[in-house]
């Protein structure tokens, strides 16, 4: 007997339109109920303050939830001038600072010293972990520890509007780069103090907002239309080769077992079978051989592919 379509195995990625106020976990944790509470897991933290691009991968596609961690993300920013906060944010203690005065000339330096590779200190108020406790942890005890600072790479810094008292930009940076940290950075420059007002990240990777779904509007769906926003479980390995296997090469991976004789690619690769079914992912050796590294549940209902 069939399982009825609710409870049936929920796979693939939603590329959900995160709201403000929520915490990346809540986010997640809401549309595993929505979904009939599926295994799923996130491909990047956006604070509470911050809206927008929230990939969540449910079912077999968590297996592969880490390819987008260290693709490059965007935002677009709002910065207030004049003040200092505790978080680096609008949800912080606020102390007033300078007030800004400085010429356009000056603000395009700055935000010229601050592209490129820059060296960011995790703020206290973030999920890195020392000594085995998230920073958050230490802040909200009053304790500060020390932490390294580490190099990220700020791809673009644009500047959208300026206003008497803030700034807009756009920002595409790597992995690992702080919004809140380079809001300090940038009114450390200006001489006058700068906190995040307002966040939306608008792409991670390849992948765009628009294609995003905003939680209302998921939570209005009968769980027929909601299965239909999913996009399959390789969703995010559009930057791997491609390999295509046929049926007896694929039955081998399937089984774990190494195969011979394919393009002499090197490096992690997508595994296809027939009909274009995506079977995971291997490690190819330069050679023609390809080991299974990844696989998807062997279910004839996963995957097609994109």
């Amino acid at each position: 007997m069939s399982l009825p379509r609710a409870a049936a195995a929920v796979d693939g990625v939603l590329l959900l339109d995160k709201p403000k106020g929520m915490t990346s976990n809540a986010a997640l944790q809401r549309v595993r109920a929505l979904y009939g509470r599926p295994k799923a897991g996130h491909t990047g933290t956006l604070d509470p303050l911050a809206t927008g691009l929230l990939p969540i991968c449910l079912g077999e596609a968590t297996k592969f939830s880490s390819a987008l961690l260290g693709a490059d993300k965007s935002y677009q920013a709002t910065f207030q001038l004049g003040f200092r906060s505790s978080t680096g944010d609008a949800d912080g203690h606020l102390e007033p600072a300078t007030g800004p005065a400085f010429t356009d000339q000056q603000l395009q330096a700055a935000l010229a010293e601050l592209t490129g590779s820059i060296e960011q200190t995790p703020p206290m108020y973030s999920a890195v972990k020392v000594h085995g406790k998230p920073l958050y942890r230490y802040a909200r005890g009053g304790s500060t520890v020390e932490r390294r600072a580490r190099t990220v790479h700020i791809r673009r810094l644009d500047l959208v509007e300026r206003q008497p008292d803030g700034l807009r930009l756009t920002v595409t940076c790597s992995k690992g780069t702080y919004i809140r940290v380079l809001a300090e950075q940038l009114g450390a420059k200006l001489g006058c103090g700068a906190y995040v007002l307002a966040l939306r990240r608008t792409a991670v990777g390849r992948i765009s907002i628009e294609e995003a779904v905003p939680l209302p509007e998921l939570e209005s769906l009968d769980i027929a239309d909601r299965r239909e926003l999913l996009l399959p479980v390789d969703a995010l390995l559009y930057t791997l080769p491609r390999l295509e296997l046929s049926a007896e090469l694929g039955t081998r991976v399937l089984r774990g077992l190494a195969v011979t004789g394919l393009a002499a690619t090197e490096g992690p690769v997508r595994l296809y079978g027939p009909e274009g079914r995506f079977l995971g992912l291997g490690q190819a050796d330069g050679s023609g051989t390809v080991a299974p590294k990844r696989l998807v549940a062997d279910r004839p209902e996963i995957g097609l592919t994109l």
